[in-house]
């Protein structure tokens, strides 16, 4: 509501409209103690007045010389009237109430809101995270339906609010109770000075209402200024009860005495079905809030979750994936409160490790005894050690922390104010004290059965597939959440139970702690500061510009070099991409590429883990027509995890063809990757319904394809027991894929010279490169169809669908029973990008930016068809493009979803006709702030440099070399100046040309239009989806999409630089 109008800026589009035109966007998110709302814009400096027909608009960056741009003043001046005078406009009540129940319905069919709703509502009644935190239509009304319709009311209008009463009243108390200065924190970011910034704040913000007297907001700051919490003194003991234990002063001070999770709502197993094929395991043991003083100060926490989740050999999750019992396993905070936290040790199992769930539990306390007793019994002995290394890397990575996302930094700086001092915001949690044993004992004492809540879930559960276990609710009825509809049943775990796990009989010999971490860098000296590389330092040039060299150039291998100047951190990226025909050449092929990706993820755990905890990761995947192997992270150490890493691919490969009786650990490995695999492939059909639409819309446009289906017949089915997968057959898959005939391209930037690139250079050359090259017809190379305009469906599904506005569609229905949404995603394809060119793609990118908001507005805040809704460019592999409006709704069918699609397109075109070209210039200026936004840190340098590297691989000879200046020449085309290269030199002509393109393309009454629907229906509209099966131009299922795909022709694939 505070988006729709205030009494100073009361048209409820005026926020949103004002940053769209300056190149910025808003969000907001509520979490459970405090919502946070946060905004960007580009430095532009329009004229305020958005009815000025000159074409003489500003429309480049300004440098402010230390003032605040126009555009961050007035978005101040917007916001801030959130907080000062919004009205509330009852009108617009009835809308957003939809929408959050559309959102409440979204969630309703996710595993996750489901689960966490579930904890809510079975924590302590008396404590207000058990409260329903999302809400519906029927809650917010207080009983409100929103299907009621008036009893012969004219056109069946809705009863006012359901039957319900309004909220108003209340929405009004909780902002006059919350909305005050003394509940606010306000972070800025801009380029002007900061005494341009405050005093902007102040203009702004000055109205904000004063707190009432004597409050405390709910945060260390102002609890500690209020002597409600007090920081112990330096050599003063901790403070403990009558009791003895262990006192933290945050514990249960915001809402106590009430525990939102006390000894009823402990010590229990709770199982719980799940909607998507899914099987995990978690503790949540209830702890102090993190960031208790004590607790802030020497962080237990961040050493015991290290241990935890630790994947070294010896751990508990080397052991448990070794028995080939889980996929994964995670440790951190689950829930964190102002008054309570609860850990996470999260584990997501494998049918096996669900049917020896007692095992895997029995293992995982034996794993906590085995830290608690290193904590108890050697108060200065490895743990300590370990809690040094983790501050000696929290240190390195705070000192060469790179610049973030400002809109990120904002968002969080605001909220840590609460609990940081201005001084300490940026340093915020990296600090950390000494390691103190007595903290880490009262912290650990916390990790029993009984202060734990373990959650099982697995959809074996209910079908009484399983054998009885120890640790099951077996014994208790199935119960239902009445909010999500989340099936589950749960008992107290028995004191034998307890017992065994307080204090296991034995500890497995194969558990043991970790050694200490032979990765941490040391040598964090800058290549750039080489007596060679400060020799050639020219300070004439802005090396932020300066593109990457081509350092090797061979029918094998073209490798890029930049050494870094400008970011100054000890770090490197290597990146390395393979291409081959192979991977992608049958169903089969691919999906034993994926299973050998994960064999190789789990088993380079016990090399490279050490390195990833040091801040030297890698990566491997695999893509249709390409491997890709990257490494990043402090340079000193990443050549070793290079060669580790390539070394190992190899050599597993030659261990997993000598077959499953030599390597009976790796044949575990594969099954477990395989059955992996097949879940989550499986589980594509539990997608969102606007996910489905856009997958069947890959499906039709992209050529080659293999369905969903294909992979699953490869993995199970007759096929699958006829011909199985094998370990064998599938290291020779590998093989011929990266050690076969590939072409090669790589990067080497960051910290490192061309004499260390070309060392990595011999490496690549020496481990993958060992055949002749690929040829060029060789390279595999996705097509994108051309979808047929009306006359071409007219020629392949006969005069029919001449009629229809659309006359192509493709129908689904919704896999799950309780999948409540329908969806439509209607494309509107224009051509490929070659024959777009940077004018057409310009004006494209133009014509969206300014669609978002529009459809936004009209199709969810104003008609409220749904939750999800968007009008998006999409480019589909091959050189596709096409403008994608979607919308996902509960309420409506997929056809009527569609016709308010098109009437908004229709709408829009009038809403462009009518727009001053003062706006044109506005909104391009803003598109053009966007593209030309500079690289912040380097890993946005090395996506952005790589993505223009492979972009060029599919391509023949004649365009084999990257355009590093093709984001320029994209952003010159909207430079409207006189003097500038681009053939649009006006907004009036900048204006005429969008039309153009908007008629040849989006009109319905163009013969070049394109337009495809593609809709799923929910279970409950099945009905409807029938019966249009077998009618002209309907497509319902893939055989109809391949059927289609061969009357149609391929765009061009040539690059458009």
């Amino acid at each position: 509501m505070l988006f729709l109008g205030t009494e100073k800026y009361p048209k409820e589009e005026e926020y949103e409209d004002f940053l769209g035109r300056n190149g910025g966007a808003s969000n907001a998110y509520t979490d459970m103690e405090d919502t946070n709302y946060y905004f960007n814009v580009s430095p532009l400096d329009h004229s305020d007045d958005d009815e000025e027909t000159s074409d003489e608009v500003e429309s480049e960056l300004k440098d402010t010389d230390g003032k605040v741009s126009s555009a961050l003043s007035g978005a101040l001046d917007r916001f801030a009237q959130f907080f000062i005078s919004p009205l509330f406009d009852e009108s617009m009540l009835e809308r957003e109430l939809r929408a959050v129940n559309s959102e409440y319905l979204n969630g309703r069919t996710s595993d996750n809101w489901r689960n966490y709703q579930m904890l809510k509502h079975l924590s302590n009644h008396n404590h207000p995270f058990s409260k329903f935190g999302c809400g519906n239509y029927n809650t917010l009304t207080d009983g409100g339906d929103p299907e009621l319709k008036g009893e012969g009311g004219e056109g069946g209008e809705s009863v006012e609010f359901g039957g319900g009463s309004s909220p108003r009243d209340d929405l009004v108390k909780f902002w006059t109770d919350k909305y005050h200065a003394g509940n606010i924190r306000l972070c800025v970011v801009g380029r002007a000075s900061l005494d341009e910034l405050q005093k902007t704040v102040e203009q702004t913000f000055g109205d904000v209402r004063p707190p009432p007297e004597g409050f405390v907001a709910n945060g260390l700051v102002d609890q500690i200024k209020a002597g409600v919490l007090k920081l112990p003194k330096e050599g003063e003991s901790h403070s403990r009860d009558e009791n003895g234990d262990f006192v933290f002063q945050t514990e249960h001070l915001t809402y106590g005495p009430n525990a939102a999770f006390g000894p009823n709502e402990l010590g229990l197993i709770r199982e719980v079905v799940p909607l998507v094929e899914s099987r995990t395991l978690k503790i949540l043991s209830a702890v102090p809030p993190s960031d208790d003083p004590v607790l802030a100060e020497s962080k237990p926490f961040r050493v015991l979750s290290h241990l935890v989740g630790h994947e070294s050999p010896g751990s508990l999750h080397h052991l448990l994936m070794e028995e080939g019992w889980i996929n994964s396993l995670s440790s951190g905070t689950g829930v964190s409160a102002s008054d309570f936290s609860l850990t996470s040790l999260g584990i997501s199992l494998t049918p096996k490790g669900m049917r020896e769930r007692d095992q895997v539990l029995a293992k995982t306390w034996q794993w906590l005894a085995l830290i608690k007793d290193a904590v108890l019994n050697d108060p200065h002995g490895v743990i300590e050690q370990y809690h040094h290394e983790m501050k000696v890397l929290a240190d390195t990575s705070f000192k060469f922390r790179e610049n973030g996302d400002p809109t990120s930094f904002c968002s969080s700086a605001a909220e840590r104010l609460f609990d940081y001092e201005p001084s300490k915001l940026l340093l915020g949690s990296a600090e950390a004290g000494e390691y103190d044993v007595e903290v880490a004992r009262a912290f650990l004492k916390r990790m029993t059965p009984e202060n734990s809540l373990i959650v099982i879930t697995g959809p074996e559960l209910e079908k009484k597939e399983l054998e009885e276990a120890a640790a099951s609710a077996s014994e208790e009825e199935w119960q239902t959440e009445a909010r999500y509809g989340g099936k589950y049943r749960q008992i107290r775990i028995s004191e034998d139970l307890v017992k065994e796990w307080n204090h296991p009989a034995e500890i497995d010999s194969r558990l043991r702690l970790p050694g200490l971490n032979e990765f941490i860098p040391e040598d964090l000296s800058l290549r750039c500061d080489d007596e060679e590389s400060k020799a050639t330092f020219d300070p004439a040039v802005d090396y932020r510009e300066e593109h990457p060299k081509l350092i090797v150039d061979t029918p094998k291998l073209r490798l890029w070099h930049k050494m870094d100047r400008i970011f100054r951190v000890p770090k490197t990226s290597i990146r390395l991409q393979l291409t081959s025909p192979n991977i992608y050449r049958s169903p089969r092929s691919i999906t034993l590429n994926r299973i050998f990706q994960k064999v190789l993820q789990d088993d380079l755990n016990s090399y490279v883990y050490d390195a990833s905890v040091a801040g030297c990761n890698y990566r491997v995947s695999v893509n249709p027509s390409n491997y890709q192997l990257s490494v990043s992270g402090y340079s000193e150490k990443l050549p070793h995890l290079l060669d580790v890493v390539t070394s190992r691919i190899a050599s597993l490969i030659e261990e997993m063809k000598e077959g499953e009786e030599a390597h009976p650990a790796l044949e575990k490995m594969f099954s477990k990757a395989k059955d992996d695999l097949l879940r989550q492939t499986k589980n594509y059909v539990y997608d969102s319904p606007y996910e489905t639409a856009t997958y069947n819309f890959r499906m039709l446009c992209e050529t080659p394809v293999w369905h969903v289906n294909d992979y699953i017949g490869e993995m199970e089915g007759p096929d699958a027991e006829a011909e199985p997968l094998t370990l064998k057959e599938c290291a020779e898959a590998a093989e011929e894929c990266l050690f076969g005939r590939t072409k090669a391209v790589s990067l080497c930037i960051g910290n490192i010279d061309e004499k260390g690139s070309k060392e990595v250079a011999d490496l690549i050359s020496n481990h993958f490169l060992k055949k002749r090259p690929l040829l060029e017809d060789e390279t595999p190379r996705f097509r994108s169809l051309r979808m047929p305009n009306k006359a071409e469906a007219v020629q392949i599904f006969g005069e029919s669908v001449g009629t229809r506005e659309v006359p192509v569609v493709y129908e689904d229905l919704a896999h799950s029973e309780s999948e409540e949404n329908n969806a439509v995603d209607l494309m509107m394809q224009t051509a490929s990008s070659f024959e777009l060119g940077f004018e057409g793609l310009a004006i494209q990118e133009l014509i969206a930016s300014m669609a978002y908001n529009s459809a936004f507005n009209q199709l969810r805040t104003k008609e409220q068809l749904g939750y999800i809704v968007a009008a998006v460019v999409r480019k589909s592999t091959g050189g596709g493009n096409g403008l994608h409006v979607i919308v996902q709704s509960s309420s409506t069918l997929p056809p009527a979803l569609e016709e308010r699609c098109l009437r908004w397109v229709e709408q829009f075109r009038k809403e462009l006709e009518e727009m001053p070209v003062s706006r044109f210039a506005m909104e391009a200026a803003a598109v053009k702030a966007n593209l030309l936004e500079k690289d912040i840190k380097l890993a946005e340098q090395v996506s952005s440099v790589w993505g223009e590297i492979v972009s060029t691989v599919p391509h023949s000879e004649h365009f084999k070399n990257p355009d590093f200046d093709r984001i320029e020449k994209f952003a010159d085309v909207l430079t409207l100046d006189d003097d500038s290269e681009s053939p649009i030199k006006t907004a009036a002509e900048l204006k005429e040309k969008v039309l153009e393109f908007y008629d040849k393309y989006f009109s319905a009454d163009s013969p070049d239009r394109r337009v495809v629907s593609s809709r799923v229906y929910n279970r409950k509209a099945k009905a409807v989806y029938e019966e249009n099966i077998g009618k002209p131009g309907f497509i319902s299922s893939y055989d109809d999409s391949r059927k289609l795909k061969q009357m149609l022709t391929a765009f061009p694939t040539a690059p458009y630089w």
